[in-house]
């Protein structure tokens, strides 16, 4: 039996497709910048060079558009986590790439924590009815899991550990930091924004994680 071969898109399919990614490329940028209460669709559409009606013809609403890119955004996350292959390291060695990664990776998508910001101010109402992103995000929660057991079984860390957790304290140790390092430096009085200061956090934070973690 030969497989079968899928049809290639239509001309159209592809036009609604790169309008629809032009869109969310410059919805992303006009949210991280201003936040869903400042930013405005009209400067969405100059940047993305298309027609405001079409905006809301894919995505009905402001509001709409501003979940579809936060599910954009942990979708991009979630897809360079996979390519991490965490399953494949020791116990020890995949939490710390994990950390090293999240670490890495806010600091280049500094749009992303912009955007989380945004909706921690509206107490999470956009990604409270998403069901896309509690299933993207529960594959990564188990395969901590996974490797957390896979460690107390041989040995290397201990056990107990929720992995729900311990995500969250590898993002939050990275994500306070960075949200907040212009406050932060002006309070103690340090360019916290300096390569050397970036790699002694982080630094830090490895350290905190896996002492954390590892069986003493």
């Amino acid at each position: 039996m030969t497989d079968m071969i899928e049809p290639p898109a239509s001309p159209r399919a592809r036009d609604a497709e790169r309008s629809r990614d032009a869109i969310l490329v410059a919805a992303r940028d006009e949210f991280a910048r201003h936040g869903l209460g400042g930013a405005r669709v009209e400067r969405i559409a100059e940047r993305a060079e298309l027609n405001k009606r079409l905006i809301y013809y894919y995505f009905e609403s402001k509001d709409a558009l501003f979940l579809a890119v936060l599910e954009d955004t942990y979708r991009n996350i979630r897809e360079a986590e996979k390519q991490l292959h965490l399953t494949d390291l020791a116990p020890a060695d995949a939490i710390r790439r994990l950390t090293e990664f999240t670490w890495n990776y806010y600091l280049e998508h500094p749009e992303f924590l912009s955007l989380l910001n945004s909706e921690n101010l509206h107490l999470a109402r956009h990604l409270g009815d998403s069901d896309r992103v509690r299933e993207m995000n529960s594959p990564l929660i188990r395969t901590l899991g996974e490797i957390l057991e896979r460690g107390r079984q041989d040995g290397s860390l201990r056990g107990g550990i929720d992995p729900m957790q311990l995500y969250i304290s590898i993002a939050g140790l990275a994500y306070f930091y960075l949200s907040n390092r212009h406050t932060l430096s002006a309070i103690f009085g340090r360019d916290l924004t300096a390569p050397k200061a970036r790699h002694e956090r982080l630094s830090h934070i490895c350290d905190v994680i896996l002492g954390y973690v590892l069986r003493a």
